[in-house]
């Protein structure tokens, strides 16, 4: 069985910026370090990664270490997280017993790059050939999804395409796209193009629209939950999987207990507005699947959506409440699930979402 980790990260750094064309350079971030001695990053002249402020204490002695240790993190070193040191990754990884970790960013998955699109096409770009390099030097073990620029269209098909031929397995999107949904017709060119490539959307954690991000500013569960679990409503409702019949979409770091009453909102939903019913089996019906955790109700869970279209993730080098380092082990050896859905979980849904 190939034991699927769908759902890791990479923290950007300085290496990560390093893959600008030269008539983009001039784009590329500025890492600050503040007078409280915290690092900074600078985009398009916007300061990222908060204030010194923590109203909610997360970050007093004592809690965040207690965080890190809870979650994992504190046995990851900052050079496997930002890719610096990909072999000591790989060993973790064996300890782990993981054979594949897909990717996924943190500073470009987690707001808005730039509101000016050659700015975000040229970091998306930088960002890309990043994880590229990352997945040659990994022989394959470290696949990667593309975040192309989609304030560009025609670039980010460009990116993505690019993409797909050096390892990427999906293409990211937030629930909320700057001012657009995932339903926008917009977006139905990255549809079309994903579908021709056989690689899913994924739909992770976080969202890109400014106004949102001010008005539920300090509340992570909002602003990180809130826009998956709504695209996923979004594009039930709207019919979008029966528009790309071959088309696959991933639900990334939201747990999944919210589920089952999704799908119980959307039968009547639709009934009373003249859709077309969900089926029986929605989430295989419409080639969708949602990363799951191992604090979720996964008995009652499989049981409401079937076994055939949840996955799971370690959340690899975050501390927050989906970050758990041996997820995959405790779903292998801690579980009341019958085996043949386990290795589904571990192996064949995550290969099937991926294209792995």
């Amino acid at each position: 069985m190939t034991v699927i980790d769908a759902d890791c990260h990479v923290i950007e750094c300085e290496d990560t910026w390093q893959f600008f064309d030269e008539a983009e350079a001039k784009y590329a971030p500025l890492y600050l370090t503040g007078a409280n001695g915290r690092r900074y990053l600078s985009i398009d002249g916007r300061l990222r990664n908060g204030t010194s402020d923590d109203p909610a204490g997360r970050n007093v002695p004592g809690k965040q270490e207690a965080r890190e240790e809870m979650a994992g993190f504190s046995r990851t070193t900052e050079a496997m997280r930002t890719m610096r040191d990909i072999p000591g990754r790989l060993r973790h990884m064996d300890e782990l017993g993981v054979d594949v970790q897909v990717l996924y960013p943190t500073t470009m998955a987690l707001g808005q790059v730039s509101p000016r699109p050659e700015v975000d096409v040229a970091m998306s770009r930088s960002y890309n050939r990043w994880l590229a390099q990352s997945y040659d030097e990994s022989k394959g073990r470290l696949r990667w999804i593309s975040v192309p620029g989609v304030l560009n269209m025609d670039e980010a098909l460009s990116q993505v395409q690019w993409s797909v031929d050096h390892g990427a397995c999906g293409v990211m999107l937030r629930g909320f796209e700057g001012n657009r949904l995932v339903t926008d017709p917009y977006f139905f060119p990255l549809y079309e193009e994903a579908q021709e490539l056989g690689v899913p959307i994924c739909i992770h954690a976080g969202q890109a629209n400014p106004t949102y991000a001010s008005m539920i500013a300090g509340f992570a569960w909002s602003n990180a939950k809130v826009p998956v679990i709504s695209a996923f409503h979004h594009l039930l409702y709207n019919e979008i999987p029966a528009k790309f019949p071959h088309l696959r979409f991933g639900f990334i770091e939201v747990a999944a207990g919210w589920v089952p009453y999704m799908l119980t909102d959307l039968r009547r939903r639709m009934i009373r507005d003249g859709r077309t019913p969900l089926g029986d089996h929605p989430l295989a019906d419409n080639r969708m699947y949602v990363s799951c955790q191992t604090n979720d109700d996964l008995e009652y869970i499989v049981q409401q959506v079937g076994e055939d279209n949840l996955v799971i993730g370690s959340d690899y080098g975050h501390s927050d409440t989906s970050s758990e380092l041996e997820a995959l082990k405790t779903l292998q050896q801690e579980t009341d699930l019958p085996a043949h859905v386990v290795q589904k979980i571990l192996s064949d849904n995550p290969a099937a979402l991926y294209g792995i």
